[in-house]
């Protein structure tokens, strides 16, 4: 079993105080299945499914009716990035006990909800299933799964903790999954990679400011994290950087749309729900010098990023 259920049951009353018969189990299984959520983050999962749906009804098979759209294929590729994405996750959360429990110690599942054993096994389970699905459609895709699978663990166990590498780690596999259907279909349609170079500049971005809000907890466990090495203020400049080539990517999109290919609906959206937001947060980041400040900024570009997925509809 992941789970040991009695972890699960903080509040259960003394033998014989308890309230009606299997209340206990029912609220240890309820309770079981919220930490497993929260320990491979399921809400960003379902927004990476989102995402790779888009990217192939959208960019890649715009004319193509649903039943070609959602082949068994593609459910194979869905199946395996997720389960590489639920991997990384929880192999993440396993070498960051210590860091969460002062960081982030509401969100603490590993070591507290999950046996750290359980966690590894389900981690490597999950990779190796990932890897072998991606394998069976494709050596390409195999491989790919593969890397994204060590680069995750890499990640986790040293890579975080060196000045901007972390970072550019997690925005290369962001990008990668917006490429997934493409390297299945290989259709040479050019707007998917515009979309991953903006979803590479986006998360790398977030990757900076989180460090800026994790300083406290990094700090005490020896990372060497950019505003840990360079301060907080350069920090500012290498995050506010990527934000300027990623605001002249999408003024660039809307551009295009706009005056170019004539997809109004499509300008609209990212003028206004992308490129508005973005100089929004460029604004605020220079404004930004508090943790909670850096917390804000990082939800923005989820949200912001969310916005950019759902634009893919107005290119079906």
């Amino acid at each position: 079993m992941l789970f040991r259920p009695p972890l699960f049951a903080p509040d259960a009353t003394a033998p014989g105080t308890a309230g009606p018969a299997g209340s206990n189990s029912s609220n240890s299984s309820g309770s079981s299945w919220r930490q497993l959520a929260r320990l491979v983050r399921l809400p960003n999962l379902l927004i990476m499914a989102l995402c790779m749906l888009l990217v192939r009804a959208c960019l890649l098979l715009p004319q193509a009716p649903w039943r070609q759209v959602v082949a068994p294929g593609f459910a194979l590729l869905l199946l395996a990035a997720l389960c590489i994405g639920a991997a990384g996750y929880i192999i993440n959360d396993y070498y960051d006990v210590k860091i969460d429990a002062i960081n982030r110690p509401g969100r603490l599942v590993v070591g507290r909800g999950i046996n750290r054993r359980h966690a590894m096994l389900a981690h490597l389970l999950l990779s190796g299933l990932g890897v072998g699905l991606g394998a069976l459609l494709s050596p390409l895709l195999g491989l790919v799964n593969l890397g994204s699978a060590l680069l995750l663990w890499g990640y986790s166990a040293r890579f975080k903790r060196v000045a901007l590498v972390g970072n550019v780690s997690i925005a290369t596999l962001t990008a990668a999954l917006v490429l997934l259907p493409e390297l299945q279909l290989h259709t040479g349609r050019s707007a998917v990679w515009g979309y991953a170079l903006a979803a590479f500049m986006l998360t790398l971005v977030r990757e900076i400011v989180k460090d800026v809000e994790d300083m406290r907890g990094d700090a005490q466990h020896e990372c060497r994290t950019l505003p840990l090495v360079w301060g907080v203020p350069r920090t500012k400049w290498v995050a506010g950087f990527f934000l300027a080539c990623l605001l002249l990517l999408v003024a660039g999109a809307v551009f295009n749309a706009l005056f170019m290919s004539y997809r109004y609906g499509l300008g609209l959206w990212l003028l206004l729900l992308v490129l508005a937001p973005l100089l929004a947060l460029a604004a605020a980041l220079r404004r930004a010098d508090q943790r909670q400040h850096f917390a804000r900024l990082s939800t923005w570009c989820k949200l912001i990023m969310l916005a950019g997925v759902f634009s893919m509809l107005g290119l079906g």
